[in-house]
Order: structure tokens, then C-alpha cells, then sequence
């Protein structure tokens, strides 16, 4: 019986057996290293019960598991991912179905342009609404880092369609009197302000191009890309601020349009990154014949936890 267990063991990679071992002729379970059985008079309902269902279960390895949830395994108290499905895919969705278009519209692609605000009602309903519900769904599973990732950039695509709503009067505010409300898009006051906003969408970014050191190369590559394109965006609005005060000079407002389209260029790459990621969970959800890879990180740099359980062990 040793034996079929280290088979077992060894089949698994990690110890536990992926299914019930029903070759045990005492009508045992088999879970690790420790053998159950039905017939032990002293075992109450409850009791075996659980233990059937702690050897049914199955594990996933660190590798897909960092995969379909963007994360690093961790514990949570529970077993909530077997309850309810993943939601990563959702949030996922949200932002590209926001980003891919609005990348188009900065590159001014067939004529494309005025900011990305044709497409305010994706950044509405995509971006914000399953962003942030996919956040807080990732909350509930206990997943930190994609909960965080997740309902930030919902808020960042409800703030920018709020901004290009003339409702909210982010830009009307700085209209000249007497002028309509459009015109305070091209004043120093609106794109200077503006601009700082970008700017610290970029060190968030950059706090999670750090962090995600610790998930997969294409989750890494999202998040350089868009430290640079937040970056761009931030310097073609400050330009556009200097132009405006200087006389609309042409020199200035082309090269702002240059940043522009050179961000329109990052973010395009960024959603390039984010498909292929969102084509990789689905695969991955269905257990499809084939997998594409992420380049997964989670185990090539260690934890912090894992470093200190290494040295108490070493003691």
C-alpha cells in the first residue's frame, strides 16, 4: 500500500492524489501519506464524509493556478473557488474591450480621434461596470492583487468617461465665458490638470509592474507598457498646455499629437498583451487539448514567507 502511495504521490507532483483511491481493498482513502477508513467503528458520519471529500478533491499547480487567477497561490479560509467560477476572464474583458478601441482612436486610425470619446459608453459599462465587479468577485475569492488591480482601473475608466461627459463639467468649467462648453478642452487650465492625473496613473502602474514580478512575463509586459504610455499621454497633455499658452504655436501641438500617437502605440501593445492573457485563461477554463503560455514568474522568485519557512528550517 506504501508503494501505490508514493505512486500516487509522484503522479501528482505535489503529494496529493488527484482522485480517490478506490484499489485499496479494506475500502480505504487515500490522501498523502495518511490512509482512512469506512469501517472504523469510532468514525461518525460527519467525520468520514469530510474525509471523502478532502481525498476527492483536486489540486491545481502553482503554475495554473497563477495563470487563471493572475495571482500567486495563496491560503484563504474556505473553499470558494470550487463554489463559484473564476472572474478574472470578466475584468479582463472589460478593459479590453475599453482599451483596444480607445488605443485605435489615439493613433487616429481611419480618421480616429476627439480623446477616445465615441467609445465613453464602453468605458461606462465594460471598463468600469465588469471591472469592478470582477474586483470585487476577486475580493471574495480572496485573490488581493487582481482585486486591487482590477477595481482601481474601473475607477480610472469611469473617471475618464466622467471627465468627457459634459454632465460632470470636468472640462466646461475652464471654458472662456461666453463660449461653449467644448472649448474648455483646449485651455491650459483643463489639459495641464489633466495631465497630472496621467501622471500618477503611471506610478500606480509602476507599484504594479513590481508587483507583478511575482505572476507571468505577460502580465509584466501589460503593466511596462503602460507606465510608458501613461507617461506619453501626460507629456502630449502638458505640451498641449504649453501650446495653448503660447499662441496655439503649431510646433508644440505637433509634437503633442506625436506623444499621443506614440502612447496610442504602448496602450495597442498592452491590449495585444491582455488578449493573449484572456485567450490563455479560457483555454485554460475549459481544459482545452492545447495551452498557451504566459511565462509564468510565480515560481521564480520566492515569497517572502517562503524565504523565512526556509531559514526556520534550515535552524
Amino acid at each position: 500500500m506504501a508503494t501505490e502511495q508514493n505512486a500516487q504521490a509522484r503522479a501528482n507532483g505535489n503529494g496529493d492524489p488527484l482522485e480517490k483511491d478506490f484499489s485499496n481493498q479494506n475500502n480505504g482513502y487515500t490522501n498523502g501519506a495518511n490512509t482512512y477508513h469506512m469501517n472504523d467503528t469510532n468514525m461518525d458520519h460527519d467525520t468520514a464524509l469530510g474525509r471523502i471529500r478532502t481525498a476527492g478533491s483536486i489540486s491545481i499547480s502553482p503554475e495554473l493556478f497563477e495563470k487563471i487567477y493572475l495571482s500567486p497561490q495563496n491560503s484563504v479560509k474556505g473553499d470558494l473557488r470550487k463554489t463559484f467560477g473564476n472572474p478574472t476572464p470578466v475584468a479582463l474583458l472589460g478593459f479590453l474591450l475599453s482599451l483596444s478601441p480607445l488605443s485605435c482612436d489615439l493613433m487616429g486610425w481611419r480618421g480616429a480621434g476627439g480623446n477616445g470619446a465615441a467609445g465613453i459608453g464602453s468605458y461606462y459599462f465594460f471598463g468600469g461596470l465588469l471591472m469592478i465587479v470582477g474586483g470585487f468577485l476577486e475580493f471574495i475569492l480572496g485573490n488581493t492583487f487582481p482585486f486591487v488591480v482590477f477595481i482601481s482601473f474601473g475607477a480610472f475608466w469611469l473617471t475618464f468617461a466622467a471627465t468627457l461627459q459634459p454632465f460632470y463639467y470636468a472640462y466646461g468649467l475652464y471654458a472662456p465665458a461666453g463660449e461653449p462648453e467644448a472649448a474648455g478642452l483646449g485651455t491650459v487650465g483643463f489639459t495641464a490638470s489633466f495631465g497630472f492625473f496621467l501622471v500618477f496613473m503611471g506610478v500606480l502602474c509602476f507599484i504594479y509592474l513590481i508587483c507583478s514580478l511575482r505572476t507571468n512575463v505577460v502580465f509584466v509586459v501589460i503593466f511596462f507598457t503602460l507606465v510608458i504610455a501613461f507617461g506619453l499621454l501626460s507629456g502630449a497633455y502638458w505640451q498641449l498646455a504649453n501650446a495653448y499658452g503660447n499662441g496655439n504655436d503649431p510646433a508644440t501641438i505637433a509634437l503633442a499629437g506625436r506623444l499621443q500617437k506614440a502612447a496610442g502605440a504602448f496602450t495597442f501593445v498592452t491590449a495585444l498583451a491582455g488578449w493573449w492573457i484572456f485567450f490563455a485563461i479560457m483555454l485554460a477554463a475549459l481544459d482545452f487539448p492545447f495551452q498557451i503560455p504566459v511565462g509564468d514568474l510565480s515560481t521564480m522568485i520566492k515569497g517572502y514567507s517562503e524565504k523565512q519557512k526556509a531559514k526556520e528550517n534550515m535552524v
